[in-house]
């Protein structure tokens, strides 16, 4: 029987799995992808060469990665009966929402769960990576009553959704920022929503479903949703005179500071750092954003506040800002955090598949024993009885 002492909330610290995949140090603000530091993928790589990295565990020659790229660009479009789908959702719903039954019903057209045969793994990885960001562009035009841009075969992985979101090229600047934020959100290690993968991958079941149960993880505010909600604050604050006491206030209420803080950091997380650098070069370029003097007030206060800690921005914080800046809905941030995320829980799902078991915690219960059944009469006649003595 497991001991009261032993239940950790959250399963905070508790090791699930042996992974290869990426790793993390909070107490140093490091990141790496098969042991490559974060920083260097960001200044060097590209996100689809840095989703070969983590799915098959190694950079690619230019061979594979050309042919690798070719697979992606061919597999964009999606088929007419899942865009007639989309079609019928509601204008208001939510991208995410939209995504994750998107994302579900691709498993209608290709699951056939041959999880022992290499090439159904690679034809589901292609097609995932390549389809997610075409279903996302297609929603944010159809809740406006349009019909959704096709992808073009001529521009890359990043460059290609922007120009679906908008029907115009984006500016090179742009579209590698871009990129780079895609590698930023890539993979990090055993969060909630990949955790969600995990189990639903150790059951066996298609890939378009582990990554629908993880995109419906992704959605909650306290994982992914937290990027909306820092524009949301920043747009409270309004000034940089109201930063101290906005946030004097939300620390005498106890309450959570979205953008700051993090499981596993203890530091500014260095994706943080490395998307204020992206930002910093978005307005240069593009024009000052005013909420970017709040933003580093804000950061400064909680430092001078917090830090003590270990409360300092994550990567939620400044990621908001970058994709303000390119033109980007807010509602559509999280939608993106997916496109990138895909590429780690596919990582993780095929790691799963070679070692595989299926997850089943144990649980401490706290309820009673030894009840009695009551049949429902004698319930409405206790209820009854209680009630009369009111």
């Amino acid at each position: 029987m497991t001991a009261v002492s032993e239940f950790k909330p959250g399963l905070e610290g508790v090791p699930a799995t042996l992974s290869s995949i990426s790793y993390v140090d909070g107490q140093k603000g490091i990141l790496e992808y098969r042991g490559i530091s974060i920083q260097q993928l960001a200044n060097y790589s590209t996100f689809l060469e840095t989703s070969y990295l983590l799915i098959w565990g190694k950079l690619p020659t230019k061979d594979e990665l050309t042919e690798f790229e070719h697979e992606i660009r061919y597999h964009r479009r999606i088929k007419y009966r899942i865009r007639d789908m989309m079609k019928c959702f509601p204008e208001t719903g939510h991208p995410m929402d939209a995504l994750q039954t998107s994302a579900a019903a691709l498993g209608l057209f290709y699951s056939r769960r041959a999880l022992d045969n290499p090439q159904y793994i690679r034809e589901a990885v292609v097609r995932l990576l390549a389809k997610i960001p075409t279903m996302v562009a297609a929603f944010q035009l159809m809740r406006k009553g349009n019909d959704p841009v096709q992808p073009r075969d001529d521009l890359d992985y990043s460059a290609n959704f922007l120009y679906m979101l908008s029907e115009r090229e984006p500016d090179p600047l742009a579209a590698w920022v871009f990129d780079v934020c895609l590698t930023l959100h890539a993979e990090h290690t055993i969060n909630a929503s990949t955790f969600s993968a995990m189990v639903t991958a150790s059951t066996l079941t298609d890939p378009y479903a582990v990554i629908a149960s993880a995109v419906g993880t992704l959605a909650g505010p306290l994982h992914g949703g937290a990027n909306e909600e820092v524009l949301v604050m920043l747009e409270e604050i309004g000034a940089v005179e109201n930063v101290a006491p906005y946030i004097d206030s939300l620390i005498a209420q106890k309450s959570k500071i979205m953008g700051f803080g993090h499981r596993v950091y203890k530091v500014k997380d260095p994706r943080a750092t490395i998307l204020q650098q992206l930002a910093e070069k978005l307005f240069e370029k593009f024009g000052h954003d005013q909420y970017y003097e709040i933003a580093l007030e804000l950061e400064r206060v909680v430092a001078d506040r917090l830090g003590g800690k270990g409360i300092y921005p994550n990567v939620d914080f400044y990621s908001g800002l970058v994709y303000r800046k390119l033109g980007i809905p807010a509602d559509l941030f999280t939608p993106i955090f997916a496109i990138a995320r895909v590429s780690g829980w596919l990582a993780h799902w095929k790691e799963q598949l070679t070692k595989n078991r299926i997850f089943r915690p144990t649980q401490i219960y706290t309820g009673s024993h030894n009840e009695t059944y009551v049949p429902i009469d004698e319930r409405n006649c206790a209820i009854n009885l209680e009630e009369s003595t009111l």
